[in-house]
């Protein structure tokens, strides 16, 4: 199963884990907690973790360096983790795509509409962009709000490709 950490709440596909192995489900947990407290996360990183057993998969994208060694070592040091597989991709450094995520910020969270959810400190809807291509990622209350996100999105001049992996209300 992946976590994703892109929304206040962890997202799992089932959590039938929980009550199978308390250890695994105590894990998780922390693993979660200690990435979104991480201090340079912000809306266009997008981290998730798998949990097998005593080992955590780190994956998603971030746009620092230090975002990726800094969720290594805070999931290293949760007891009970015995490895850690660090698979997150560092983003290019590009101007270019840095402009694109500031007018992709304005579109999606400065549109009346869809304001509420620029109101948590980790926003619900991710934006990832590499190359002039975005990935929208995280959880939405509605197929409306997903499908008003998704237009706005492809509606910022310079954006070559939307890939929207919104989910509704998980």
């Amino acid at each position: 199963m992946i976590r994703y950490i892109c929304a206040v709440a962890v997202l799992t596909t089932g959590i039938a884990f929980a009550q199978n192995d308390p250890p695994e489900a105590g894990i998780n947990n922390e693993v979660r907690h200690e990435l979104v407290m991480l201090p340079y996360l912000d809306v266009f990183d997008n981290l998730a973790y798998r949990v097998d057993g005593n080992s955590v998969t780190l994956s998603g994208q971030v746009t620092r360096p230090t975002l990726k060694s800094d969720a290594e070592r805070v999931v290293k040091r949760i007891p009970g983790v015995n490895a850690v597989d660090n698979q997150i991709e560092v983003l290019p450094v590009s101007q270019f795509d840095d402009q694109l995520r500031n007018s992709l910020y304005r579109a999606i969270y400065g549109f009346a509409p869809l304001y509420r959810y620029s109101m948590p400190v980790i926003k619900p809807i991710r934006i990832i962009v590499k190359s002039g291509n975005v990935t929208l990622e995280g959880v939405v209350d509605t197929q409306a709000d997903k499908a008003m996100a998704n237009i706005r999105a492809n509606g910022v001049h310079g954006v070559f490709s939307v890939t929207n992996n919104l989910r509704v209300g998980e």
